[in-house]
């Protein structure tokens, strides 16, 4: 990442993303690491391979985010994840399992993780979303969600998820769009999916009725700053 400083007419590297992985399966966490590692504008600074060794790691390490497994021996990851945020609430922390059971996303994002990522996701997705947590946002990659409201089992789709979040957080559509690289139509449909199956008349009864269902995490995210231009 190179970044010019106008006033001295010189480039200036800005710093890595400083990561900290935590994984019990010592192939799966090393290969990853080594390839973050290789990716221009990331450092591994520490791994774990269970919840005491990643609290111990992260208070030594201080990391910009945390890669985080869910199923892991000893202490899991929901109360790794709780154990950080007591140290630091503002800590930024993936959640990047295997495991696609609709409460263990929900028990994640309710802990406080900023993004949620399956392992059957794609590498670019893993990428975009560490960047994006970096960035203070909160992307939910390939999680699986399941809707118990009014009879159905509606289920949201990934980019369902990730629209919701970003609503949370006080996205216009126009910046949704930007941020997602797709068209205002688009981000308009994919709103009426979730109002279809959220059974939500607005946006912001979209958000209400995530944080009610368990698919956003209480917190002091903004709420939506217009929801009438929806």
């Amino acid at each position: 990442m190179i970044r010019t400083n106008p006033r001295l007419k010189v480039a200036v590297s800005a710093p890595p993303i400083r990561l900290l992985v935590v994984d019990d399966h010592p192939v799966f966490r090393e290969a990853l690491a080594h390839a973050l590692e290789a990716e221009p504008g990331f450092q591994i600074v520490a791994q774990a391979n269970d919840g005491l060794g990643a609290v111990e790691a992260w208070r030594r390490h201080r990391p910009d985010v945390t890669l985080l497994d869910v199923s892991m021996f000893g202490i899991g990851g929901i109360e790794t994840l709780q154990l950080i945020r007591k140290i630091d609430e503002a800590a930024r922390v993936l959640v990047l399992t295997s495991s696609q059971q609709p409460h263990d996303a929900r028990a994640a994002l309710a802990a406080g993780a900023a993004g949620y990522v399956t392992k059957t996701a794609g590498y670019d997705e893993l990428l975009i979303a560490i960047r994006e947590i970096f960035a203070g946002g909160r992307p939910i990659v390939a999680a699986v969600a399941s809707l118990a409201s009014a009879g159905r089992d509606d289920r949201l789709s990934p980019r369902e998820l990730s629209v919701l979040a970003m609503l949370r957080d006080g996205l216009t559509h126009e910046s949704i769009a930007a941020r997602l690289m797709i068209t205002d139509r688009t981000v308009r449909a994919h709103l009426t999916g979730l109002k279809t199956k959220l059974n939500a008349a607005s946006a912001a009864q979209c958000v209400a009725r995530g944080y009610e269902l368990g698919l956003l995490a209480p917190s002091g995210a903004a709420q939506l700053k217009s929801p009438s231009r929806w």
